[in-house]
């Protein structure tokens, strides 16, 4: 049996650049991946056949991400090896964590591992680009800077320690309907983005990251209110350095400089809103 993590995507920055012609917005984006997510397994077998089990198995519905890679690889390269896939579902679904692109991006590793003299054959990377914007960033699965529509992935030469609080108070978020309820003007022609720099120490990092946001937490704090309160509730924490939304929401995040700060974080975040979804996590 082989097995792949699908770590949880972090949006440290979001920011919407415009929307174009075919209405899609073009974004850039910082990302970070933490230390908790979901889980994907195969075990080689003549036809694929795909479980699910964990915490928020029950919340999925429609095409399965890691379903639709298999579809896409072996439309691709028919004789592809293939089997049985076991998904554990530890994140929340529709909670601004790239979940199902996590997952198809530990779906194609594993296809990649399970066909060394077939891989060649194949553009993974265009695949990915095809099932989605966040697959790029999420199969490259280091911190990055994200632009276009998500799928230019450049990553980041340096990155610090750093960990992080996740919260996310059980409420689903459809991302479409935060980019209906978001104001966006045209793509300016000819704009052009900087690149992130490689970033050797913390300061660096948060003075960059206070220099920007989430353009997608107003119109998320339209549609799910309670997306403030998860927010007022982060920066309450002791040491918290920086709260912000991932993605589209319902899930924020506080930054830590320690471990055990963040670990302190947790436990009391937790323990004043035991119906939420509350982990801690090392980003890289």
């Amino acid at each position: 049996m082989l097995t792949e993590s699908a770590p949880a995507k972090l949006n440290l920055t979001l920011n919407i650049r415009g929307r174009r012609a075919d209405g899609y917005h073009e974004l850039s984006s910082l990302v970070a991946f933490a230390s908790c997510g979901d889980s994907l397994s195969v075990t080689p077998a003549d036809a694929f056949f795909l479980s699910v089990s964990g915490p928020f198995s029950g919340s999925l519905e429609g095409d399965n991400l890691v379903a639709r890679v298999i579809a896409a690889a072996t439309t691709l390269k028919p004789r592809l090896r293939t089997g049985t896939f076991h998904l554990e579902k530890r994140l929340p679904v529709a909670a601004g964590l790239g979940g199902g692109s996590s997952d198809a991006a530990a779906a194609i590793r594993l296809l990649r591992r399970l066909n060394p003299d077939h891989s060649a054959a194949i553009d993974w990377l265009d695949l990915a680009r095809n099932l989605g914007a966040d697959v790029p960033v999420c199969l490259a699965g280091r911190a990055a800077q994200m632009t276009g529509l998500g799928e230019q992935v450049a990553p980041l030469a340096a990155f610090p320690r750093l960990w992080a609080v996740l919260a996310n108070p059980g409420v689903p978020v459809s991302t479409a309907a935060v980019f209906r309820e978001l104001a966006a003007g045209s793509v300016p022609p000819g704009d052009h983005i900087d690149a992130v720099p490689p970033f050797s120490d913390v300061s660096a990092l948060l003075a960059h990251l206070a220099g920007s946001g989430n353009d997608l937490e107003a119109p998320a704090l339209r549609l799910c209110p309670v997306v403030a309160d998860v927010l007022a509730a982060l920066a309450a924490v002791p040491n918290v350095a920086l709260t912000r939304m991932s993605g589209s929401g319902a899930t924020c995040f506080g930054l830590f400089l320690s471990q055990s700060d963040a670990a302190a974080g947790c436990r009391r975040l937790a323990a004043q809103c035991p119906t939420w979804w509350v982990v801690e996590a090392e980003l890289s």
